[in-house]
């Protein structure tokens, strides 16, 4: 008796680390079981250089989403950016999306400015104003060989 009372404590016990295992690899992973909490928009820029998948996505300072593809557009020669932003978001079809670096030499990520129109974007949208990020090297190699001018 003493023999089948320690396999089922050790068989509950197994079965709760799975459990746990199961439920922090769908958390960390960002994987939806039960419906996606996030809806995905788009935005073409210039130059997204030094932006990486899984970006942060902020508007007004606060974290509102991530990105979540880069690709590009080869006929008009444009990067094109997914962003997945939460449910209850509201961002305006008037809205810019600008590529931002956090400190000096940072990571970027996307800054949006919501807009304030009367139309919302909806979910597969496209942000048509957009700023690409700055070049800091080129600035900077400007700077040191004096092709600056004031």
């Amino acid at each position: 008796m003493k023999k089948y009372s320690i396999e089922t404590t050790v068989g509950i016990f197994m079965i709760i680390g799975l459990a746990c295992v199961g439920y922090m690899t769908v958390k960390l992973g960002n994987i939806s079981i039960l419906g996606s909490d996030s809806y995905s928009i788009f935005a073409r820029f210039n130059s997204v250089s030094g932006l990486r998948i899984g970006s942060p996505v902020e508007m007004l300072g606060i974290e509102v989403g991530t990105v979540n593809d880069l690709s590009m557009d080869q006929e008009k020669q444009l990067a094109i950016v997914e962003l997945r932003i939460k449910k209850g978001i509201k961002i305006y079809d008037d809205a810019i999306a600008s590529v931002k670096t956090s400190g000096l030499i940072g990571d970027k990520y996307i800054s949006i400015d919501a807009g304030g129109s009367e139309g919302v974007l909806v979910p597969g949208g496209m942000i048509t104003e957009t700023e690409s990020a700055i070049d800091i090297e080129k600035i900077i190699s400007k700077y040191a060989f004096g092709s600056v001018k004031e």
